[in-house]
């Protein structure tokens, strides 16, 4: 696994080119909670190595942390670092694509 880039290291550009992808948004979206998850458990019926390739843009963008635990790797938000390096960033673009979600439920209803 490669480096996560520093702080100081994370370029805008980088983080808007790795949330322009629609799956690496939803897996930001559920990321949010705060807790880790296993690369499995957050989106379904997506190939392994499609997931692999996600989870590394984001990670090289700086958005995620990834940590090996036993045979899996867990992955995590790196709030603390967006918000300090972009404040409010974060909020806005998850606040937004739960909107878009909820305007896409014929319901109304929200995800």
């Amino acid at each position: 696994m490669t480096a996560h880039p520093e702080r100081d290291r994370i370029q805008l550009a980088n983080v808007f080119a790795a949330l322009g992808n629609p799956l690496r948004l939803h897996i930001v979206r559920v990321l949010a909670d705060g807790a880790e998850h296993t690369c499995g458990s957050i989106v379904d019926g997506v190939p392994k190595s499609n997931l692999t390739h996600h989870y590394r843009v984001l990670r090289d963008a700086g958005i995620i942390w990834q940590r090996p635990s036993g045979r899996e790797t867990l992955q995590s938000l790196r709030r603390d670092d967006l918000d300090a390096r972009f404040p409010g960033l974060l909020d806005s673009v998850i606040d937004a694509a739960r909107r878009d979600i909820a305007a896409d439920q014929p319901d109304g209803s929200r995800i």
